[in-house]
């Protein structure tokens, strides 16, 4: 299970450097990275040219999801020669979310920003996604790559549909879900567990739970060094956990609707059974055999319907019993206001 990883995969490197205190960091930068040897370099310069007229204090937190080139050896060299790099090790290849949710594990930052490590994501565009958030008029921002360079029918058209099918779906309003660029308030990311594909959708899950997310219009460039990551081949693992998000963001809400919806036709089909069988019986020669299988149809459609009703019953008395979208939500909104509360409601870096 991918969500092991965050915990057996993923280990500190050189964690001898004196850490300071989470509350001290304002902006954490996580970068999942898998052979982008000759991207680091040029990924970190810009970085640090985004990030330091800002006044802000910030990490920037690389995690090399497996790399098999040098890259974790330019990793290491940047984090000895400056004290903004923070370096997470994982032993195997694990994906793009696994990655993130390590860097989110080890990020201090009150704001978390996640982008990849390609170069075709802008770090100079950071500051303009911080801004809805550092003002408080939006929990997570998400990066909007109006003008893309990617292949048309590789990258291109898949994104398309996959965003459209997402929109359609999750009911969350958002023209790019497969951009990595995209800004977290930290009580947010926290709180959520992810896995498999499923870093495209943290803005549809956070909304499904009160936050408010907001878009960004950010450049987007050809990948210079390297070959893509992507392709086909995600679309399917994409579906899936589509429909695994839509089950977390609406049926943990109201269970009981959806085993309802599934009992139904069982308890039509008992019902028509039911009749068929008292036709059967009324018949002046009545077929024994035919009135046996319609009678057999007839028990094993109506224990399924009570089955799923049932099921639905205590799936409901389980969500009332844990408060999921009650009390939960009212604690991650608390943790908000408690921060703004205490710094007397300044923007970060303030």
């Amino acid at each position: 299970m991918i969500l092991g990883l965050r915990s057996t995969y993923h280990q500190l490197v050189h964690v001898n450097r004196p850490v300071p205190p989470a509350a001290a960091l304002d902006v954490s930068v996580v970068v999942p990275i898998f052979d982008e040897e000759e991207n680091l370099p040029i990924l970190y310069a810009e970085v640090c040219a985004a990030l330091e007229p800002t006044g802000l204090a910030w990490e920037l937190v690389l995690v090399d999801d497996g790399s098999r080139d040098g890259s974790l050896e330019v990793m290491i060299g940047l984090w000895r020669k400056d004290p903004h790099v923070r370096v997470v090790e994982f032993r195997a290849n694990a994906g793009q979310t696994a990655a993130m949710a390590a860097g989110f594990d080890e990020s201090r930052g009150e704001i978390v920003v996640t982008m990849d490590g390609d170069l075709q994501n802008d770090p100079a565009d950071i500051p303009r996604m911080l801004e809805p958030v550092m003002d408080d008029r939006a929990d997570i921002v998400a990066g909007w790559r109006k003008k893309r360079h990617d292949g048309f029918f590789l990258r291109l058209v898949p994104s398309m549909i996959a965003n459209r099918l997402i929109g359609l779906v999750t009911k969350t309003k958002i023209h790019d879900t497969g951009c990595s660029l995209k800004a977290f308030r930290r009580s947010l990311v926290k709180n959520l567990p992810i896995y498999a594909e499923q870093h495209r959708f943290l803005p549809a899950m956070s909304a499904a739970s009160g936050a408010r997310v907001a878009e960004v219009v950010v450049n987007h460039r050809a990948r210079r060094f390297g070959q893509s990551k992507y392709g086909l081949g995600r679309a399917t693992r994409v579906v899936l956990d589509l429909m695994t998000i839509k089950m977390i963001t609406s049926f943990s809400q109201h269970p009981l609707q959806y085993f309802v919806a599934i009992s139904l036709p069982f308890g039509a089909a008992t019902v028509a059974l039911f009749f068929a069988r008292l036709a059967e019986t009324l018949q002046p020669n009545p077929n024994e055999g035919w009135g046996k299988i319609l009678l057999i149809a007839f028990l094993l459609m109506f224990m399924a319907g009570v089955y799923f009703f049932l099921l639905g019953l205590l799936a409901e008395f389980i969500v009332k019993v844990s408060d999921l979208h009650g009390s939960e939500k009212g604690r991650r909104l608390a943790i908000r206001h408690e921060r703004k509360h205490a710094d007397g409601g300044k923007p970060l870096g303030a």
